[in-house]
């Protein structure tokens, strides 16, 4: 009776070691499920092309990307990291400026939608989106020269 139960067990056992490794994955690579993506639709900020800026900042910009892509921003939107956003350490969320590389004169004209932590070597963090647009994504911090276009009026 003993060798019965003891070969049940096993049985069993083995039953639900094999059930357990089944071959659906737990998990799946962040990657493709970025490579299925429609492209972000981005707002037309194309009226402040010409505009006067109100301050005027240079420093040091890095970009985030893949570790905050679908979380909630400061500013209440979902972050999009392939979007045209920025987080900044004092501007209102709703700021329009103007990002330029110093290093190769290129820019883009974006809100500011995020609170990013205060680092003394750096003045604003981008999504990646921008950081492609800036060409500044292989060196991944780069000299930039930030414009205020508009100050926004939602959350300090």
């Amino acid at each position: 009776m003993n060798k019965k139960i003891t070969n049940a067990a096993i049985i069993l056992i083995t039953f639900i070691v094999l059930t357990a490794c089944g071959s659906a994955p737990r998990f799946t690579s962040r990657e493709s499920r970025f490579e299925k993506r429609t492209p972000p639709q981005t707002e037309n900020l194309d009226r402040y092309k010409n505009a006067e800026p109100l301050e005027t900042v240079t420093g040091v910009a890095s970009y985030y990307a893949d570790q905050y892509d679908g979380k909630i921003t400061y500013g209440g939107e979902v972050y999009d990291m392939y979007g045209l956003s920025a987080a900044h350490p004092s501007y209102q969320m709703g700021t329009v400026i103007r990002v330029t590389n110093l290093y190769n004169d290129k820019s883009v004209i974006i809100r500011i939608n995020d609170k990013m932590p205060f680092h003394p070597d750096r003045i604003i963090d981008l999504s990646l989106g921008c950081a492609q647009e800036l060409d500044m994504v292989n060196v991944g911090i780069q000299e930039v020269k930030v414009e205020v276009l508009e100050w926004g009026k939602g959350r300090k």
